[in-house]
């Protein structure tokens, strides 16, 4: 899910103090306490379009998406929605894998608050997603205008030009958004995203330290360990290759390709058996995944945000 960041209020009429304390809830974390607190405060004013912005805010933080918007169509009948509400709107909107709503909204929000940096990076983001990755990087550096030195925002300004397959200008940006980071980085997709394309060149030697970072940094993440195995494989260090892809698969079991990988790795140690039945099991969770299918899916999944 894209993030929002807290910039702004969502009264843009002045809250109770009631609503005010509710908000307080909810940007300490209880959210559930929140939205319960709201639900009571609707109950006698109705025609509140406060409260119901602030429960759809509520439900978006909840990932309701649906909800959320039905909360913010009941707020616009009584004032219009302001651009850090129509912020939320937008993020709604790609929860639920509407990206031209998403980007309707967010282009809205641009020009409505020009100086928002955090919405100019979310709209670069929904650009990104489109697979409109010239007009990502062009919110994005606009993001970087008015927040620099804004890690993220550079981080996918690289993987916009390597869809745009200029290897060159992602390798630089990556390495920017790292150094961006000091000598203590809390981000580790830049890390992760520069070692990916080191490996995708063959040059594993600068990929290995390079992920063994983004590693230390997130070793929840699944694509992480990924790559690791892909490396120790491309380097025949197999047994380490098998242990990062086990790991992965530990993370991300319905991953049908990490189960495929996983079976390549064990079947050149010569584990048949095992490496068989990794592969039964990517058969069987390709299988499931094609029917489960709809006969006519949403246009275009979000990628995960980097």
């Amino acid at each position: 899910m894209l993030g929002v960041a807290a910039t702004g209020t969502l009264f843009s009429q002045g809250p109770t103090d009631s609503l005010a304390a509710t908000r307080a809830l909810l940007d300490s974390g209880k959210v559930q306490e929140g939205e319960t607190a709201i639900r009571v405060y609707l109950a006698s004013h109705p025609s509140s379009a406060d409260a119901h912005f602030l429960l759809g805010y509520a439900l978006f933080r909840e990932q309701k998406a649906q909800a959320s918007l039905d909360e913010f169509t009941a707020g616009a009948k009584f004032r219009r929605p302001g651009s850090v509400e129509l912020k939320i709107v937008a993020a709604d909107y790609v929860m639920l894998n509407d990206l031209s709503d998403a980007d309707k909204w967010f282009s809205q929000v641009v020009r409505e608050s020009p100086n928002d940096a955090d919405a100019w990076y979310l709209l670069g983001r929904t650009k990104y997603n489109e697979n409109e990755f010239a007009a990502a990087i062009a919110a994005l550096e606009h993001a970087l205008t008015l927040h620099p030195k804004l890690v993220e925002a550079e981080n996918n300004i690289g993987l916009a030009w390597k869809e745009l397959n200029d290897k060159d200008k992602a390798r630089s940006a990556f390495a920017t958004a790292i150094a961006w980071q000091g000598d203590a980085p809390l981000d580790a997709q830049p890390f992760l995203n520069l070692g990916t394309l080191c490996a995708e060149s063959q040059e594993n030697e600068k990929a290995l330290p390079l992920l063994l970072r983004a590693q230390s940094l997130a070793p929840g993440n699944p694509s992480v360990h990924e790559e690791l195995g892909k490396v120790y494989l491309a380097m025949n260090r197999l047994a380490e290759a098998q242990a990062e892809l086990e790991r992965a698969v530990a993370l991300s079991p319905e991953t049908s390709s990490l189960h495929y990988k996983l079976g390549q790795v064990l079947r050149k140690e010569g584990q048949s058996a095992r490496a068989q039945e990794e592969f039964a099991i990517c058969e069987r969770l390709n299988g499931a995944h094609s029917s489960s299918k709809t006969p006519n899916p949403p246009a275009g999944n979000p990628r995960d945000p980097q």
